[in-house]
């Protein structure tokens, strides 16, 4: 009993956590990482499209590699065809980068106009449960994504690199919340002794 209860008093102090210090530190390096991003959009566009492009060529070799593991040639084909093709595209993307970036970008702004479509859609049959917000992110969405098309060719290097900068920026600020939050510090999957007592 009394062991049980020192091991819910330590989750409950956040020792199944990481420290709250740990927390902090990850929210401003991704703060700072993302401002620097944001400081030079067209460089962190380029970079990430190389990133992609050399996630490509290893997940394409993987696909390749995976499809002599399967039985059927109607599997082998699609496997072999999908892995090249992905090969294919990471050589792309790592040979040309800026045509690379502007494909990419017009690739996010389709699927910002699709989602932002869907979502409006799918509003109107949840309007009652918060349907309102789910129409509003829609329509931002489709305008958003309107913007990035319209805005090619001179926005495709700075696009990819803005929305990494904000994404980084809103993470680190998420765990900035989440280190300074009483329930994170003191939450623990355990339950409270004090309803042990009970």
């Amino acid at each position: 009993m009394a062991a049980y209860e020192t091991t819910s008093a330590a989750q409950s102090s956040g020792a199944s956590g990481s420290p709250i210090w740990v927390r902090v530190l990850l929210g401003i390096v991704l703060i700072l990482a993302g401002m620097l991003i944001i400081g030079d959009v067209v460089l962190a566009t380029i970079v990430s499209t190389t990133f992609i492009g050399f996630t490509a060529i290893i997940g394409g070799a993987f696909e390749i590699s995976h499809a002599f593991w399967t039985k059927g040639w109607g599997g082998f084909a699609v496997q072999i065809l999908l892995g090249v093709l992905t090969v294919a595209f990471g050589v792309m993307l790592l040979s040309h980068p800026m045509a690379g970036a502007l494909i990419l970008t017009y690739v996010l702004g389709v699927i910002f106009i699709a989602s932002g479509i869907v979502r409006a859609l799918v509003s109107f049959k949840h309007w009652n449960d918060g349907g309102v917000i789910m129409l509003l992110s829609g329509i931002f969405g489709v305008l958003a994504g309107l913007v990035i098309l319209t805005g090619l060719p001179s926005s495709g290097l700075r696009v990819l690199g803005l929305f990494l900068g904000i994404d980084l920026v809103s993470q680190g600020l998420a765990w900035f919340t989440y280190a300074w939050l009483p329930a994170a510090r003191t939450a623990g999957p355990g339950v409270p002794v004090a309803a042990k007592h009970g």
